[in-house]
């Protein structure tokens, strides 16, 4: 029996490359032996890192148990980097999302390890990684505030899932940490619009239009420079041009020049060609994709674009997990985005398990479609060939990590479900509850439907983003409806379009209640305390948003067919009650905050439910205006004098003027409106 203690050494003198990569992953591994065992006297073996010097594959290692030593044997620095990380796992019990998830660890003086030799297999898909992206909450996070321990711990993770690629981040904060994600042994690769990871044009010169025929040597000069900065790095390098942003680059030009199809895609792919030829100048053999990305995948499938075959196309899914291009606005053409059997190019996927697209998607909760969808789609990308690349939107990491967590297991060769998945995840970080289990599998099936295909369920932005556009309309301009919402409603009335958002929301608001409930009774049978606060912040929390904001949403419908009819007094209180709903949620997002997630939602500012709630405030402020008199004296007196005194004007006032939310308060309780009876 092998011994493994907080004294066992682990040897990399025997290696002739050592890297910073394999270095970090054994400063992990001796970190971990510091969190699992005791300080004891008693003498550990040794693990003796080996280069198999051609005997295994890329990534590949084999673990080799002994008595007196355990041999990780491996031909490059991931494979010697997923070694040690399985050791970690296997034998200590360090699950992949282990800080994301609060992991409990049980100390214990040692383990006695059988002899044994394992062989890790092939993953199902080459390069397979993570894009922080939209990471707006790691930004301004506490923790995160500290240094970079924030983005170790989200470059660790994505190592435990057996991933070797990442997107570092988004525009800057790329930039800024791709240093310490190739220190850490990944691959980097690039945002669709931000092609060789170079900087933007408008940054680098704010002061002219980002036009590539005026300005080519400009952009050639950028391009150029992000190229030598990644040099020494592993990278695949993303070539395209769709624009400044995330946005085609023909919605900037003013010149006519890009007023076809044939004329953008072949722009496009001179640009391919030229940012090949000029990486090929500075790097050896190296590795190129482009993304088929929203309009580019409609020029691409209908022979716009011209691609060599060495450059691997990604395709994208729409934001909801279905591989058909995403909608942009109004438009949803949902172009067949699924790789193609019959291309003989490599080719893979851009996937989200979260998204921001101002509409309907999910960012600060999870997606809103089952693990069985995901997993349908996702064995159906392998079975078209489309397992060269894999990037996974994964924002911020903790609210996703359910999602990520199934999609690691499909790239590491497994097929999944909702109860397998659900199962396992509850064993791994809940202690195996199964009324936890119950609730994961429950989630998707409580999303609310806004379309008729399949993926189309509604994310948190549903309800924030939908309800500002409307509120902003309402006090702007109520004689013309809100373009920016047509895309649900089609182009009718402003009544029409509150009536297609709140109605939608009406009709799921009793499975989202009913979640809420069941997440509520089963996180009151978590005896564990350590385990009670996981749920109630993970879980518990993003059911509690879905139904808060879903009845606030409701509200604020109700509010506005009260101002229709000229009801101000009940239309105030309805919004002040919607507002309600948006603020319990906020201080909701608040409360979950403990220990190292201090500060971890303080900046929600894309879903912005704390600004939904700012807005309803605001449209109680539009209707007072419309309702109270130019004093605002009138609902004061109702409401706040007793009514012997209300028509005694010796006197205007008694108290300093009322603001919205001190006199809701009031109308609300006399009007028996108290927004609890309408949760």
């Amino acid at each position: 029996m092998f011994l493994l203690n907080g004294n066992t050494r682990i040897d990399t003198t025997g290696l002739e490359h050592q890297t910073k990569g394999i270095e970090n992953a054994v400063a992990i591994l001796k970190r971990d032996q510091e969190k699992v065992f005791y300080t004891t006297d008693e003498a550990g073996g040794r693990i003796v890192l080996q280069e198999s010097n051609g005997g295994l594959m890329e990534e590949q290692y084999r673990i080799k148990v002994r008595t007196d030593v355990i041999e990780i044997w491996a031909e490059d620095e991931l494979g010697f980097i997923y070694g040690l990380l399985h050791i970690s796992k296997t034998y200590m019990g360090i699950l992949p999302f282990w800080f994301w998830m609060d992991q409990k660890i049980e100390k214990r003086e040692r383990e006695l390890l059988e002899e044994t030799d394992f062989l890790s297999e092939k993953r199902a898909v080459r390069f397979r990684g993570w894009f922080y992206n939209d990471e707006v909450l790691l930004l301004k996070w506490n923790y995160n505030q500290q240094g970079d321990d924030g983005w170790k711990m989200a470059f660790e993770a994505l190592l435990r899932c057996g991933g070797n690629i990442t997107i570092p981040g988004t525009d800057k904060m790329s930039i800024k940490n791709r240093q310490l994600a190739s220190d850490m042994g990944l691959w980097i690769t690039h945002h669709h619009a931000e092609p060789l990871g170079a900087g933007m044009f408008v940054r680098a010169y704010p002061e002219l239009p980002p036009n590539y025929l005026q300005y080519q040597q400009k952009f050639l000069k950028i391009w150029e420079d992000g190229v030598a900065a990644q040099k020494n790095y592993k990278v695949v390098w993303n070539v395209g041009f769709r624009g400044q942003g995330d946005a085609p680059f023909w919605e900037y030009d003013t010149t006519g020049a890009f007023d076809t199809p044939a004329k953008r895609g072949k722009l496009i792919s001179d640009i391919i060609k030229m940012q090949c030829d000029l990486v090929r100048r500075q790097v050896e053999h190296p590795i190129f994709c482009t993304n088929l990305y929203g309009e580019i995948i409609e020029l691409y499938d209908k022979g716009y674009i011209e691609l060599a075959d060495d450059i691997i196309r990604v395709r994208a899914d729409n934001g909801y997990g279905r591989m058909v291009s995403r909608r942009r606005e109004n438009h949803a053409g949902r172009a067949e985005a699924m790789p193609n059997p019959n291309d003989t190019s490599m080719q893979g996927i851009y996937y989200h398990v979260s998204f921001y697209d101002l509409q309907a998607a999910n960012h600060i909760t999870m997606l809103p479609n089952s693990v069985e969808f995901v997993n349908r789609e996702l064995q159906e990308v392998l079975k078209n060939r489309g397992d060269a690349l894999w990037i996974i939107n994964c924002s911020n990491v903790r609210p996703h990590t359910y999602y990520l967590d199934a999609l690691a297991k499909i790239w590491n060769n497994r097929v999944i479900g909702d109860e397998i998945q659900s199962t396992e995840f509850a064993g791994d970080y809940f202690g195996g509850y199964d009324s936890v289990a119950a609730c994961f599998r429950q989630y998707a099936k409580s999303m609310i439907s806004y379309g008729t295909h399949e993926d189309e369920h509604a994310g948190e932005q549903f309800y924030t983003e939908n309800v500002r556009l409307l509120a902003h309309q309402i006090i702007a301009d109520r004689a013309n409806n809100c373009r920016e919402v047509r895309w649900l409603s089609g182009d009718v009335s402003l009544t029409e379009q509150v009536e297609k958002l709140c109605g939608i929301c009406a009709a799921g608001l009793s499975g989202l209640q009913a979640l809420q409930r069941q997440c509520q009774t089963t996180c009151a049978g978590i005896s564990e305390p350590q385990k009670f606060l996981l749920f109630e912040t993970t879980l518990g929390l993003q059911a509690y948003l879905h139904a808060a904001c879903a009845k606030g949403t409701v509200l604020f419908g109700s509010g506005y067919a009260a101002l229709q009819k000229k009801d101000f007094e009940r239309a105030f209180v309805l919004f002040g009650n919607a507002a309600s709903c948006f603020e319990r949620a906020r201080q909701k997002m608040r409360d979950a905050e403990y220990g190292v997630w201090e500060g971890f939602y303080f900046n929600d500012c894309f879903a912005d439910v704390g600004h939904t709630a700012y807005m309803l405030r605001k449209l109680m402020g539009y209707v007072r205006e419309l309702g109270d008199n130019g004093r605002h004296d009138a609902w004061y007196r109702k409401y706040c004098l007793p009514r012997e005194d209300q028509g005694v004007f010796l006197q205007l006032v008694f108290d300093q003027h009322m603001e919205e939310n001190e006199l809701y308060l009031v109308m609300r309780q006399q009007l028996n409106m108290d927004v609890d009876g309408d949760l």
